[in-house]
């Protein structure tokens, strides 16, 4: 028993997950002598319960640890312990893939006893084993093998006489299609309770597990039910604008909270993807821009980011503050803040969206209705993609900023987008540069192409204070001001337009002097200025334009 007890404290150091102290070590041991055993396999997990009496939390705890620290070192660990039993215990089998970001709990099982059929049983875990070993989630197998179970709890509730997998047909599977769409369950849980006996049955023929399986047992698109529409998830302006107010976001209570909360409004990751960012995830380019470059754990690729450098020094402080608590390893740019005594456990997304809801509550952030504004981390990266939507980035570049698989997504946020701008732009007041009011009507003729010539004018001529209703068609005489603008950029595409710009900001100034108007002269001098340092650049020839002035 000595042995035994110096082997379980050794597995929790060695685990470097929770700090054990000298008191619950004493308790146990206490426990242990009252039990008055040789070892702890002479009692069972519950009579070990039953012995703690009135003590939970982590002193029970501990005790449940050492009697299956003790009973995996007497049995052994791997599958070919786990293979055989109704309940495989995941955490004796060593190198499982965990979901990034979620805390794995260390005595999570995979059950097949509520299988009532047992080739279904044998098959099931045929399949569980070769996904698990495939390297998917404990949590994604755990859904297979639920929607299995449910699968199996129709056969039964039914009565069906499947004996065998050969019973199995295309009647049998429209059945269970009808008997899906009557339990209580949501929309979500029924697609799966669907998928995973098809993805099964497509293992079976695959891999030749078992010929008589019937070549009608297959579910077609068509089966599964109707997804409800797409709602618009992004977060409303006036939420946001409370959200990222400076006094706002110095509430936050830890600084690790504010920096994954700044993160995910000002680069669109999902919440995931920001707990797990490795400790060295800033890169930067030939130019020396910096860039955050994360993981993708929902497609399982890399990629990155453009930030600016407030959010790279925000980064660089909290890396300074992991180092300084971890000297010796430090994976992680935010460790989790409890149950990680050796840091090597990322924050999970619970730990951060806890976090969340108390510091919301805290503001007293509030919607259009003076009620508490519920939030969720994922709306950040709707309401990112929404921005850009609203600022007219091409929908490509967003694709890549959000790293989509395919355009069908970007493309739904920019539709909701549009049909949001339209909205708004109709119910507001709109006036022109002489407080005339301009009505903008939906209705009639010509309403449809009126928005199309407004929304065209807000993409391609967008101005500080508002936006230029001239027609498309015909050119602004005004000096623009973007060419005075550090963050103005051009390239040999433009140069015919600047050569032509040139021209006319010449003949504005030219003439200007002959009026007598002397501001106007000058503000445009650094216009000409800006243009003539461009065309030079793009051209290559710095001494090929004449002296204006």
């Amino acid at each position: 028993m000595k042995l035994e007890l110096q082997y379980t404290i050794q597995c929790r150091h060695d685990q470097a997950t929770l700090i054990t102290g000298p008191s619950m070590v004493t308790w146990v041991v206490r426990k242990v002598k009252e039990a008055g055993v040789d070892s702890m396999l002479d009692l069972a997990v519950d009579q070990w319960r039953e012995l703690a009496g009135q003590k939970a939390g982590s002193y029970t705890k501990l005790l449940e640890f050492a009697r299956d620290a003790v009973d995996a070192l007497h049995e052994g660990v791997g599958w070919e312990v786990e293979y055989s039993r109704d309940v495989w215990r995941l955490h004796r089998l060593p190198g499982l893939t965990v979901s990034p970001g979620k805390r794995p709990n260390s005595r999570s099982h995979l059950r097949f006893d509520r299988l009532s059929q047992p080739w279904l049983k044998s098959l099931a875990k045929r399949w569980a084993r070769l996904r698990l070993s495939s390297g998917l989630t404990r949590n994604t197998v755990s859904a297979d093998i639920l929607g299995l179970t449910r699968f199996s709890a129709f056969l039964t509730e039914t009565g069906l006489a499947a004996d065998a997998l050969a019973d199995v047909d295309r009647e049998v599977l429209e059945r269970f299609l009808a008997w899906v769409s009557t339990q209580p369950i949501g929309h979500g849980a029924k697609e799966d309770a669907i998928t995973a006996p098809g993805t099964f049955f497509q293992a079976i023929r695959q891999h030749d597990w078992d010929g008589s399986l019937s070549t009608s047992a297959v579910f077609f698109p068509s089966d599964f039910p109707r997804r409800p529409a797409r709602t618009d998830r992004h977060v409303a302006e006036h939420i946001m604008t409370q959200v990222e107010s400076v006094a706002n976001l110095d509430r936050w209570p830890t600084a690790e909270g504010l920096l994954i909360t700044l993160i995910l409004i000002q680069g669109g990751l999902r919440a995931t993807d920001a707990c797990t960012l490795s400790f060295d995830c800033i890169v930067h380019d030939g130019q020396g821009a910096p860039y955050l470059r994360y993981f993708n754990n929902k497609m399982r690729r890399e990629a990155a980011i453009p930030i600016d450098e407030d959010l790279e020094t925000a980064i660089r402080t909290q890396q300074q503050r992991v180092a300084k608590r971890w000297p010796a390893e430090h994976p992680h740019l935010f460790p989790a803040l409890i149950g990680n005594a050796g840091g090597q456990n990322p924050m999970t997304y619970y730990s951060y969206r806890n976090m969340l809801i108390s510091w919301l509550s805290t503001c007293k952030v509030l919607d259009e209705h003076g009620q508490p504004a519920h939030l969720t981390p994922h709306q950040w990266r709707h309401t990112f993609a929404s921005r850009l939507i609203n600022r007219d980035v091409p929908q490509e570049v967003i694709r890549v900023l959000l790293d989509h698989e395919s355009t069908q997504m970007t493309a739904h946020y920019a539709r909701l987008t549009d049909q949001t701008v339209r909205r708004r732009w109709e119910a507001a007041t709109k006036v022109n540069i002489t407080g005339e009011q301009v009505d903008i009507s939906a209705e009639g003729p010509l309403g449809q192409a009126q928005w199309a010539k407004t929304r065209f004018g807000m993409a391609t001529q967008t101005l500080p204070h508002g936006y230029c209703g001239l027609p498309v068609q015909k050119s602004c005489p005004h000096a623009n001001a973007c060419l005075t603008c550090p963050l103005f950029l051009t390239g040999p595409e433009f140069l015919p337009e600047l050569r032509e710009h040139r021209g006319r900001t010449l003949t504005l100034i030219d003439k200007s002097k002959a009026n007598g108007h002397t501001r106007v002269a000058e503000m445009n001098k650094g216009v000409l200025t800006n243009l003539d340092k461009m065309i030079s650049q793009i051209d290559g020839d710095a001494t090929g334009l004449p002296d204006a002035i």
